[in-house]
């Protein structure tokens, strides 16, 4: 995968407003969508996807997830 930080709005902390990473194939020819990271949690916004609309989960349920893959 390409992933490119879509804006870097950010100090040492994350915000409110996040973090915004555009996702792409690795030939950087299909956009995947995008991953919004924040104080509360991740969103995917899957293809053009707005960030309003996208599947969002806070950290915690978003550890639980991820610990489950093991």
């Amino acid at each position: 995968m390409q992933v490119t930080i879509k804006s870097f709005d950010l100090e040492m902390e994350v915000k409110n407003k996040g973090v915004e990473f555009d996702v792409y194939s690795p030939d950087g020819k299909i956009h995947h969508g995008d991953l919004v990271l924040t104080r509360a949690g991740i969103t995917w916004c899957n293809g053009r996807t707005k960030r309003e609309n996208g599947i969002t989960l806070n950290w915690n349920k978003f550890i639980e997830l991820m610990n489950a893959q093991k």
